[in-house]
């Protein structure tokens, strides 16, 4: 590994906060782009300046022009194909020379009574979640680790990955398992200049919600302190903040993201 700057800008030097947390120069991947939440976080990383390489499995998405005027990519790919990784990272690489920064968004949350479980609905969760997350984060922080300014991946997990809702255990198997993979991968990454954390959001509104789910979200505005659901913004700010200076020395932490619900013992 031939990063030698691993800890961000020296702290003797530190540049004002609205410079820390551009993003201008940087070009960073995001999974799942065509999704809610990736959308957001995409839209975000573009207006803080980043050049966005947007990946999609199967939704729309179109490329991101922000801030810096540079287009963004849209790059097409399974990630639970064992080339898919390699695929989406070789693609920002030879369109724009670098990688500095990825956000592992990228999943699926599917609703199965634990005790029910078959093998196959097991794996596919998974795979897609985590399996993928791992093979994903070992070909960009290769990359990055070869950079001299290293680079930063953000792992998006879930409240519950720490309080499994029913229905919901083999997704918060697979979220759970994404934190304590960002602090192992924090371990291994960290003297390269490779910084990897963690955004666990709580219930994220997209259209529709309150018509699918009205007990849901009523239970989570009785619970939550700040009194609304979050929006795909709110996680993509989390995202510009861990992939910038300002989060320099920050590295396997996890950053719960959730209006502060889990203040409460239960929403």
């Amino acid at each position: 590994m031939s990063g030698t700057n691993p800890g961000g800008p020296a702290p003797g030097r530190l540049r004002a906060p609205a410079e820390l947390i551009a993003l201008d120069g940087r070009v960073v991947v995001v999974t799942g782009a065509g999704g809610n939440i990736g959308a957001g976080i995409a839209a975000r990383m573009a207006a803080a300046g980043a050049t966005v390489v947007s990946h999609t499995r199967s939704s729309p998405a179109e490329p991101i022009t922000g801030r810096s005027g540079r287009p963004g990519l849209v790059v097409t790919a399974d990630l639970t194909d064992t080339d898919g990784p390699r695929r989406l990272v070789d693609a920002a690489l030879e369109h724009y020379g670098r990688l500095d920064g990825l956000v592992n968004n990228a999943g699926i949350q599917t609703v199965v009574g634990f005790a029910e479980l078959t093998d196959s609905e097991w794996s596919e969760m998974i795979g897609t979640n985590l399996t993928a997350t791992h093979r994903l984060t070992q070909v960009a922080a290769a990359a990055m680790s070869a950079q001299e300014s290293g680079g930063a991946i953000v792992h998006i997990s879930s409240i519950e990955g720490s309080y499994p809702a029913p229905g919901h255990g083999h997704y918060s198997v697979s979220k759970a398992g994404m934190i304590m993979h960002a602090r192992a991968a924090a371990q291994t990454y960290g003297s390269a200049g490779v910084r990897v954390n963690v955004v666990s959001p709580g219930l994220i509104s997209r259209p529709g919600i309150e018509h699918a789910w009205p007990e849901g979200v009523g239970r989570w505005g009785k619970a939550c302190p700040l009194g609304r659901l979050g929006t795909p913004e709110d996680i993509g700010d989390a995202c510009v903040f861990l992939c910038s200076d300002l989060a320099r020395w920050i590295t396997g932490a996890e950053l719960v993201v959730d209006g502060g619900v889990m203040s409460n013992p239960t929403w």
